[in-house]
């Protein structure tokens, strides 16, 4: 089996590239924790790219149920159907349609699976998945059919630890928390967003007279910028939020602040709500604006 080393757009650091190479060889599924933002999805489509696998997203909704990552069976279209003459009403296979789940154990190659943001789940879902994740299987009743994977997919799973996930589900995973880039892993980043750029668009455009450093201003700096945006400005929103740690070696900040207000009126809930509060929009409107950002560049994409 193939190792992942990272990709020519995802610069993964040791301990991570190490967590993914075990989880493959062990063949369990790899659960990645961390705040949003870091790249716990960019990790899934990486290994996709990287070992040439095609890549099935399962996004997670508070709503979504296990059952519907496996099959859902419309009996109301068969229903339907029985009572205006459709034709094959007694085919139930027909009203069958597979899942995410079911089409990574039906493909014909082995392939990579994200089940993203689990955590969005309720609580019952994890576990409702250990039979499937654990035998590769699962059973149709209506059909009387038994599901097998015919290659074991790559399972990744992200959690943005908005909430504890089961124990039992714990002990079946490969765990790994994904920090937030160090200055060293920050360049590398930088690097590995000038070396995506394709070595065909700095021939293209010194073909068209420009010099090294309008190639590198033109052509592609805005090209890496594109790629190493989410990294870079998810890393400035979380270094505004440790902000507030400064008042722990005396600075002058707003949780200092605070601290001041309620020594005097001795009612220390409301200063720290008022101030969770402006942390809170102010994030908010760094995160929309990043947003906003991300997806004006991405239209580039779609032409």
């Amino acid at each position: 089996m193939s190792e992942f080393r990272g990709s020519q757009n995802y610069v993964a650091s040791e301990e991570l590239m190490r967590a993914v190479n075990i989880a493959m060889v062990l063949q369990k599924p790899l659960l990645i924790k961390g705040e949003p933002g870091t790249g716990k999805t960019m990790l899934a489509e990486a290994i996709s790219q990287a070992l040439g696998k095609k890549l099935i997203i399962w996004n997670i909704k508070s709503t979504t149920k296990a059952q519907d990552g496996l099959y859902v069976y419309d009996v109301v279209q068969r229903l339907y159907d029985s009572q205006f003459g459709g034709e094959g009403v007694d085919d139930i296979a027909k009203y069958v349609r597979l899942g995410k789940l079911g089409e990574a154990f039906t493909a014909e190659e082995q392939v990579i699976l994200l089940i993203d943001e689990i955590d969005k789940a309720d609580l019952e879902f994890p576990n409702d998945l250990l039979w499937e994740l654990d035998r590769m299987e699962f059973h149709i009743p209506e059909t009387g059919e038994t599901v097998t994977a015919r290659h074991r997919p790559v399972v990744i799973i992200t959690s943005n630890a908005e909430k504890e996930l089961p124990d039992a589900f714990l002990r079946r995973c490969v765990f790994h928390y994904i920090e937030f880039p160090d200055k060293e892993l920050m360049a590398e980043i930088v690097r590995g967003g000038l070396m995506s750029v394709d070595m065909g668009q700095s021939e293209a455009g010194r073909s068209l007279g420009l010099g090294y450093l309008d190639t590198m201003r033109f052509i592609v700096i805005p090209q890496a910028f594109k790629n190493i945006l989410p990294s870079l400005g998810n890393e400035f929103i979380t270094l505004f939020k440790d902000t507030s740690l400064v008042s722990a070696i005396g600075g002058t900040e707003l949780v200092y602040y605070a601290e001041a207000v309620g020594g005097k009126t001795y009612q220390y809930m409301f200063p720290y709500l008022g101030i969770a509060v402006i942390y809170l929009v102010f994030v908010m409107i760094l995160t929309w604006l990043l947003g906003l950002l991300e997806r004006r560049l991405r239209q580039s994409d779609r032409r």
